[in-house]
């Protein structure tokens, strides 16, 4: 308890120092103010390659398919979020700290690489009203769990939004193998994983961009025992092939505000 409320009072600190460290940054950080900041746990990426029209048919026609040696990529990315805040305020007990999951691929607008959200469930049903309205993102409730096993995590989530398209589900435990490391650039790691924005569209299927920032991912290789992955069966993947994993223990991250992009 002392520790949680400790951790509360330091995370605002924390994830405001972020904005410091920008030289590994592909351009400049916008100029206005952000505007949400959260903490990620025990995140995983679990990548996948799959053929690029897949991915295409699942795109809005104003977002353009990044791929990578011949591939497209999708990933699904299980991590527990913690001190989610807007800016100038303190994280909310009870309400700042939830299991979250996202299917991801990537995308390209204007010249900036980003990610493009295929889905994204958590266990909070006000974040996902929040992040349905605020930044457009196919946010979905679902029941979810996440605890540490001795040296793994262990993670569970079921969807239950009566509005989503299927009922995805994703059970595992994974844990870090080895010591963590910023991707060198050039690399398959860097590529996937260095991004800071992300992109949906408007009513009208114009492309809108929200920017991001964080330090450069600490990145550990991971194993893990995946024993259920529907979250891309919406999608019309079955993800059961081996994944690229990788680990990350704590990542903060700053939001800036959807934008049209010009």
């Amino acid at each position: 308890m002392i520790a949680d409320a400790l951790e509360l009072v330091s995370a605002p600190m924390v994830q405001a120092r972020v904005t410091r460290s920008r030289e590994h940054r592909p351009w400049p950080m916008p100029r206005s103010r952000w505007v949400m900041a959260q903490t990620w746990i025990d995140l995983l990426f679990a990548h996948w390659p799959v053929e690029p029209d897949a991915l295409r048919a699942l795109l809005p026609p104003a977002l353009t398919l990044d791929t990578r040696d011949g591939h497209g990529w999708i990933a699904v990315t299980p991590f527990a979020v913690r001190n989610l805040r807007v800016r100038a305020t303190p994280p909310v007990p009870g309400l700042s700290s939830f299991p979250e999951i996202n299917v991801r691929t990537y995308v390209t607008v204007g010249g900036r690489p980003g990610i493009y959200y295929l889905s994204l469930d958590a266990a909070s049903p006000l974040a996902v009203a929040v992040a349905r309205r605020a930044y457009r993102l196919p946010y979905f409730r679902a029941r979810m769990g996440i605890r540490h096993e001795r040296d793994a995590i262990a993670y569970n989530s079921r969807r239950l939004s009566p509005q989503a398209p299927a009922r995805a589900e994703f059970i595992a435990q994974y844990r870090p193998t080895g010591d963590a490391v910023h991707a060198a650039p050039d690399t398959l790691e860097h590529w996937l994983t260095e991004r800071y924005c992300l992109y949906t569209v408007d009513d009208g299927g114009r492309p809108l961009r929200a920017e991001i920032h964080h330090p450069p991912w600490p990145l550990q290789p991971a194993e893990a025992d995946i024993r259920t992955n529907t979250m891309a069966y919406e999608a019309g993947m079955k993800l059961d092939s081996e994944p690229l994993l990788h680990y990350a223990r704590r990542q903060d991250v700053v939001f800036w505000r959807l934008q049209a992009v010009a």
